[in-house]
């Protein structure tokens, strides 16, 4: 007899899965089969999802809300799919996309094919999205850049007298931690910026 399961993932610890469950809820799916991540889709190295792998058996029926859940990268995907659907021989049902469902595939061959055909198309155009998004950020921080827009933390000046603090130290006069005192400064902060220091 073959079981239900549902696989959902969220990107962040911040994002809420409420939407996902609710989608998921028709098929009653036992809250131990349900396998939830909160992290982000790049590759499968995500616990609830390798437990899942180990859990999910020949002609059980994977349900998840749409491809992006499953994952975002293109090349693996595809692995992760043959994975369910040939090597462990589950079913993989996408809702939003009904195209992807290979429920039939025993009694229906084509169906089998569509899907797979779907599946690489789908997988093909998320994957140049996010490589489109990469391309746009990078040229629009280059244009931010060359129009003299600063990125990252603005430096602090040192703490007044650090020079001469620092000096200081060097020549024995003072130990490290009166140094640190009277800078106030923190230990790494101070070994960090003697670095920097032309002395």
């Amino acid at each position: 007899m073959s079981n239900t399961f549902g696989y959902i993932r969220v990107s962040t610890k911040d994002q809420n899965e409420a939407r996902q469950l609710a989608a998921l809820a028709e098929y009653h799916i036992p809250r131990s089969r349900l396998f939830i991540d909160k992290q982000s889709g790049k590759d499968f190295a995500r616990p609830a999802y390798q437990k899942l792998l180990r859990r999910i058996k020949k002609s059980d029926v994977l349900f998840v809300k749409s491809i992006d859940r499953l994952g975002r990268n293109y090349d693996e995907i595809l692995e992760q799919w043959r994975i369910l659907t040939k090597k462990i021989g589950a079913d993989v049902v996408i809702l939003d996309m009904p195209l992807l469902d290979t429920r039939a595939r025993g009694e229906d061959l084509t169906g089998t094919f569509i899907a797979d055909l779907v599946l690489q198309i789908l997988s093909y155009v998320a994957q140049t999205e996010r490589e489109n998004i990469r391309q746009r950020q990078a040229e629009g921080i280059a244009a931010a850049k060359a129009r003299g827009v600063k990125f990252g933390r603005e430096k602090k000046p040192l703490p007044n007298g650090f020079r001469e603090t620092v000096l200081k130290w060097r020549e024995k006069e003072i130990t490290c931690q009166q140094a640190l005192e009277q800078l106030d400064v923190s230990r790494s902060y101070f070994f960090n910026h003697v670095k920097l220091l032309d002395l």
